[in-house]
């Protein structure tokens, strides 16, 4: 008895004479192995893989005589014709599901599709470091047993102006971490305006509720006032909380406490101050002529107690939440259990240091670190990619091709800078015969995908995301679009 034989189809009780005969020329799993065995296309696919696509195809073709009016051509059942829908199955489940696309969105730091990339000089160390031993957890000077913040802490200090430093796998993680640590059982006072809620419905008040601090607000959405702050502490007060909301802005009747009163508030009554910073800059962004960011270092000089921030928005590198601030505070968080379960491994550590150690030359890290120079690219730049493109596809000739450059807005995206309005230009095209939906969906299907956006029936791609090198790759898709319509 073959191993490999399909059982027979459930709940097809009665097959007719026809469906019997076309049934009798399936063939056999191992008679296609047999096959796939002699074609070289076959050479890289794990027997596994082959065996389960041979199942998958001859599953679909008993299905489709038994279960369909039109049943199956003798062609279908061909040695050959099996075959090939044998290799397109390899194809798809030997494909990697995180693959690489071009992001040509327009939206810098883009939750769906990575968020920062990172710098050719990053990559170089994260290379190195991935594929050899590496002190991790060693101390090179004492030959002994270190620790993994060691490889980082300096430099972040260096670079923020803060006493002690620590990272873990993500924002969110920080200040749970940050909370349970130092508010545990205890009250929290936090602005009602600041009580946001960040991507994937994540919000401060459960981040809180799972730590086991207890959350105290003050204030109203709109306006919260230092004696708010004042007139909520008791005997029972942890910490005071300062979240910035890097997602959102409230404008008009609004007001809020500064850092820096919030921090003298604190030091009176011998409270530590908190500030979750979401989407840490260390960048002034306002000196190149965009909205201002509250910055890591001007946190640093109002004396907040702790500091969180991201590492993978507008600071340009791997996913890690920063915890940053006194000695004291950052030693009693290292010792939770819950340190442990949040700590990021030695690829995040590697893409962090060496994204940080840009840092030291600022006007360097705004050439190199990708975010940074994407959100800072002049517009003439962009409008010289964007002509490049246009051009490069209408000398494709096609006369159901319409190209056209159009003025449109970037975002920062990832949270941050929700205000701001990046002028760009994108590249726009419309396929007669096609609607827009069809060639995003071409696109989106592309190896590599090529991701835009529709406005008004027209596939539009921006230039501030797409990347010097990815206009070919973009051309290529275009024109396989072309051959297909």
């Amino acid at each position: 008895m073959n191993p490999y034989n399909l059982p027979a189809m459930k709940g097809q009780m009665n097959p007719n004479e026809n469906q019997h005969q076309l049934l009798r020329k399936i063939p056999g799993v191992d008679h296609l192995l047999e096959l796939a065995g002699k074609d070289p296309y076959f050479e890289n696919a794990p027997f596994s893989v082959q065996v389960q696509s041979i199942r998958h195809i001859l599953e679909n073709l008993r299905s489709a005589i038994l279960g369909s009016a039109r049943g199956a051509t003798l062609e279908e059942l061909s040695d050959q014709h099996i075959l090939d829908r044998v290799k397109e199955h390899v194809m798809r489940v030997m494909a990697k599901n995180l693959v690489c696309l071009v992001n040509a969105t327009g939206v810098v730091v883009h939750t769906n599709l990575g968020r920062s990339i990172l710098s050719p000089h990053v990559m170089d160390s994260l290379l190195s470091i991935a594929g050899r031993y590496s002190n991790l957890e060693f101390d090179l000077s004492k030959g002994t047993r270190g620790s993994r913040y060691s490889c980082v802490e300096d430099v972040i200090c260096e670079i923020s102006g803060a006493p002690a430093a620590m990272v873990v796998n993500n924002n969110a993680g920080a200040v749970l971490l940050c909370l349970e640590s130092i508010a545990r059982s205890r009250r929290v006072i936090v602005s009602r305006g600041e009580l946001v809620e960040i991507g994937g419905a994540f919000r401060i008040p459960d981040v809180m509720a799972k730590s086991g601090a207890i959350l105290k607000e003050v204030g109203t959405t709109n306006r919260t006032h230092l004696a708010d702050y004042e007139n909520a502490i008791d005997n029972d007060t942890a910490l005071l909380l300062k979240v910035h909301t890097s997602n959102y802005q409230i404008v008009g009747f609004s007001a809020d406490v500064s850092l820096k009163a919030l921090c003298l508030l604190g030091a009176r009554y011998r409270l530590p101050v908190m500030e979750d910073l979401g989407s840490g800059t260390l960048v002034d962004f306002s000196k190149f002529g965009l909205i201002k960011e509250p910055t890591v270092q001007e946190s640093v000089a109002a004396g907040a107690d702790l500091i969180t921030f991201s590492g993978d928005k507008l600071l340009g590198g791997p996913q890690a939440g920063i915890i940053i601030g006194r000695k004291e505070l950052l030693d009693k968080i290292r010792q939770n259990p819950l340190t442990r379960a949040l700590r990021i491994d030695k690829l995040t550590l590697a893409a962090l240091e060496s994204t940080l150690r840009l840092y030291r030359d600022p006007e360097k890290a705004m050439e190199t670190i990708p975010t940074l120079r994407m959100l800072t690219t002049p517009l003439h730049r962009i409008e010289a990619k964007a002509s490049l493109l246009a051009r490069a596809l209408e000398e494709l000739g096609d006369e159901r091709l319409t190209v056209r450059c159009v003025d449109r807005s970037s975002k920062a995206g990832g949270g941050a800078l929700p205000l701001l309005d990046l002028p760009s230009k994108c590249v726009g095209i419309t396929i007669r015969g096609m609607s827009a939906n069809s060639i995003e969906k071409y696109l989106r299907e592309n190896t590599p995908p090529v991701i835009g956006r529709i406005e008004e029936d027209i596939f539009l791609m921006d230039l501030r995301t797409v990347q010097d090198d990815e206009s070919p790759i973009i051309v290529t898709a275009i024109t396989k679009i072309l051959k297909k319509a």
